[in-house]
């Protein structure tokens, strides 16, 4: 059995540092969770791109028939753009007006 006193090591001074306050809790904001595989993320991009053009497209179709049966100028107002951008331009497009890309 031990006898006498336990031995320490010596610290050195400012050796022991307070930790930083770490919050308790989950944390805020979105969670990512990685896709398995990569090629199912390219078709997903893929997809949503080819969405997104007919959806342009159809838009300019119907306002460009809308404006050819109207005896005046037709103005297309489209939503304020959002932060994450998932609206429309800002800008006021007429159907006269070629696209601007």
């Amino acid at each position: 059995m031990a006898q006498g006193r336990r031995a320490f090591k010596a610290q050195r001074p400012g050796g022991a540092k307070k930790q930083p306050n770490k919050p308790k809790g989950p944390k805020k904001g979105g969670r990512i969770i990685a896709p398995k595989k990569a090629a199912i993320v390219q078709q997903h991009k893929l997809k949503k791109g080819l969405e997104v053009a007919i959806r342009n497209k159809i838009e300019h179709e119907v306002t460009q028939k809308a404006s050819t049966s109207l005896h005046k100028r037709l103005s297309v107002l489209k939503t304020p753009q959002r932060k994450g951008g998932a609206a429309g331009n800002t800008k006021t497009a007429t159907a006269s007006a070629a696209p601007s890309k």
